[in-house]
């Protein structure tokens, strides 16, 4: 039995711990994936080299390099390359629209960006150097160890969040701010090198982060997931087993899922980890595992607070957040930032060491948001916007935001960064975004507008519009069209007029198309129920809609159910309309069908026409 050690203290940073780890065990699995195994000695020499590029291109302290690859081997070589030239990584999410990626690259004032050949198109308009993360400059770099140059108050990182503004902004994290996140991580879940720890998260999201380095700086091993399994609940509970994944961060939408599924008894998974939106349930009893909350907004390096979260027979309240991680503090504030009594709401304000040193290129909003309380601490305070409350037992109850800041799967979303772009669109006159729940964990983005006068924009126009400048999660799921914003008395947009998107004010492209076989009927009566609509049109895309992976792996369930064959999840990304699934169910159905008797077949057109 592995004993755990600490990797990584106040005095020594993380990336001195993941080169310490390559020199005590350089034969050990450092990141395993589909294309193979990395061992920390390869990770290392790669790194070497890559980082002796970077330093002639003139990357050093403080000095941003964005990052933008697929969750890969090349991740971590290129992430450890850049802070062994000295540097800052910028964490860029290759599926972003070309235009974002080079606007944060510039507000970032990025020395170079690493990258694979993939991705070159996407990175042509960047105005600082691309660089392969293998191209013969690289590789004809020494491989010997180089000098690590790296300081606490250093930046590890610079990532980059929905704006309010109207433009992504960039908080910077430092690398004594990192250390403190994986030092508490690595003692409170004990870590040690026999640890195989799983990686779901895309790199623009800041639980990468917290996915891989307590665990490389640890002597353990990550295992990368691939993207249709980490979006199903019932693929990635079977490839944790298989891959004896002993330590496991899942969003909390999925999360929610996973907790209900059958586990065995002898699963390797001891901890799983969860985070990035409202948890809505407890566990059940009997789990094999424990079950773990946390909470922590991008400005506090990832977790400001953590807890376990246990079965109870009478629940009454969501669960709780947990409490503060080691050497960060909780303070639940008024509009004046004085402490509420025990038991009252109050904002959520976060200090210690986790804090970020601020956004990148905007001191008024640094400003604004991180401020100073003596009375309170003596440690700066963050105003995350966040309602929580103090409980008995010193949890932190989550209540929900104090602004219109929305989070869908984990991603923050700053609608005012959405408006700002609808409202560029010549046919546009005025939007609002907002987010609605259709079911405990399926929010939406809905875009209402007020169209210019003598315009009728298409809704494929406006999605088009959005998505040539916002990642997908972004995008509204559903337009609705409105004459004029509805008003409260004192001028403002009433939120609470505005409409539910139904069959008569949604936007759409054409007229609607009815179903015209009795499949089609069955598989438009399930998509409508899991999107929360009355009707689906059949030709209408399942994810242009709101449809999202979770949905689909139910979607996939209730095929099963109801017609009695196994279709794999990637049909619904092939196929994503009630046309395309029907015939792709049919064929299926043909090839069982095959098999079986008259009776048998006759049963199941019966079931299906019923349904």
């Amino acid at each position: 039995m592995e004993t755990f050690r600490p990797a990584v203290s106040a005095h020594l940073t993380v990336p001195e711990a993941v080169i310490a780890q390559g020199i005590e065990t350089p034969d050990a699995p450092a990141v395993c994936a589909h294309s193979g195994v990395l061992t920390y000695r390869d990770m290392d020499q790669q790194a070497n080299r890559l980082a002796r590029y970077l330093r002639v291109l003139g990357v050093g302290k403080d000095i941003p390099v964005g990052l933008c690859v697929q969750r890969s081997p090349e991740m971590v070589i290129g992430a450890l390359a850049i802070w062994k030239a000295g540097g800052a990584y910028v964490p860029l999410d290759p599926t972003n629209p070309p235009d974002r990626l080079v606007s944060i690259l510039e507000d970032a004032q990025a020395q170079a960006v690493l990258s694979t050949p993939s991705l070159d198109k996407r990175l042509e308009k960047a105005r600082c150097p691309v660089v392969h993360v293998e191209t013969p400059h690289v590789a004809g770099q020494s491989a010997a160890p180089l000098s690590l140059e790296v300081a606490p108050a250093d930046l590890a990182y610079v990532i980059y969040t929905s704006g309010s503004t109207g433009s992504p902004k960039g908080v910077e994290i430092t690398h004594g701010s990192l250390a403190n996140l994986v030092s508490w991580h690595q003692q409170v879940f004990s870590v040690t090198p026999a640890d195989r720890a799983s990686h779901l998260a895309g790199l623009g999201f800041d639980a990468a982060v917290w996915e891989l380095w307590p665990y490389l700086a640890s002597g353990a091993s990550v295992h990368l997931v691939d993207d249709t399994t980490r979006n199903s609940p019932e693929l990635l509970q079977a490839w944790l087993l298989d891959q004896r994944i002993t330590i496991s961060f899942v969003p909390t939408p999925l999360a929610e899922r996973m907790l209900f599924l059958s586990w065995p008894r002898e699963a390797a998974l001891r901890t799983l980890l969860t985070g990035g939106d409202t948890l809505h349930h407890y566990p059940p009893s009997g789990l094999p595992f424990v079950f773990v909350n946390n909470y922590g907004p991008t400005e506090c390096t990832v977790v400001a607070t953590s807890g376990p979260v246990y079965p109870v027979e009478h629940k009454g309240s969501l669960p709780a957040i947990g409490s503060a991680i080691t050497n960060t503090e909780i303070h639940l504030l008024d509009e004046e930032l004085q402490p509420v009594p025990a038991g009252t709401p109050g904002e959520i304000c976060i200090a210690g060491a986790s804090l970020a040193r601020g956004y990148r290129n905007l001191p008024n909003l640094t400003a604004e948001k991180f401020v100073t309380n003596a009375s309170i601490t003596a440690n700066r305070l963050y105003r995350t916007g966040d309602l929580g409350r103090l409980l008995p037992d010193g949890n932190i109850a989550f209540l929900g935001r104090l602004d219109d800041q929305i989070k869908i799967r984990g991603y923050r979303i700053e609608p005012n960064e959405i408006i700002s772009r609808l409202n560029e669109h010549p046919d546009v006159q005025q939007s609002l975004v907002l987010a609605r729940e259709f079911a405990p964990g399926d929010k939406r983005l809905i875009g209402y507008f007020v169209p210019a006068p003598g315009s009728s924009p298409m809704l494929g126009e406006l999605r088009d519009f959005l998505s040539a400048q916002l990642p997908d999660f972004m995008v509204p799921a559903t337009f609705v069209r409105l004459d004029a914003l509805p008003l409260t008395p004192n001028g403002k947009v009433d939120r609470g007029a505005l409409p539910a998107p139904d069959d008569t004010n949604t936007l759409r492209d054409n007229a609607f198309t009815l179903p015209r076989t009795d499949i089609e009927k069955t598989v438009g009566t399930i998509l409508a129920d899991l999107l929360g609509m009355e009707q689906v049109d059949v030709e209408e895309n399942f994810f242009a809609l709101g449809g999202h992976s979770l949905l689909g792996a139910q979607l996939v369930a209730r095929v099963r159910q109801t017609f009695g064959i196994e279709m794999p999840l990637r049909v619904l990304f092939e196929a994503p309309t009630v046309v395309g699934l029907s015939a792709e169910i049919e064929q299926l159905l043909l090839a069982k069908l095959e098999a079986m008797s008259e009776d048998e077949v006759q049963q199941i057109l019966n079931s299906a026409k019923l349904a």
